[in-house]
């Protein structure tokens, strides 16, 4: 075999190709989010979007206490990683929305 092509393959590489595809996916949620924030619509579409927003600031605000508490338990620095803050809360938001829309209906039916 051909010693470029030989180790081109590995687990590593693997393991980069699905970190990319989730960092693509979590910059595609992130920018969904934002994009549905800012869309105008009925007063159906903005109590869905309201209360998809106040699950994930609940979800993000209690992330960010336990994360403090840890720290302070364990008598260390507080480490919080923006790129995993913004992830799950882009995450959160996206399935807390896909839920609400299921319980009070599609945001523009038909289409």
């Amino acid at each position: 075999m051909d010693p470029v092509t030989q180790g081109m393959f590995t687990v590593e590489n693997f393991l980069l190709i699905l970190f990319g595809l989730f960092l693509l996916g979590s910059i595609a949620l992130d920018i969904g989010m934002v994009v549905s924030l800012v869309r105008q619509g009925d007063e159906r579409r903005q109590l869905i979007v309201w209360k998809a927003g106040a699950f994930t600031l609940l979800v993000t605000v209690l992330t960010q206490i336990f994360d403090v508490v840890e720290a302070v338990v364990r008598a260390q620095k507080l480490q919080s990683n923006p790129f995993i803050d913004l992830s799950v809360t882009a995450m959160t938001y996206f399935v807390v929305l896909l839920v609400l829309k299921k319980r009070y209906g599609d945001f523009e039916r038909g289409k």
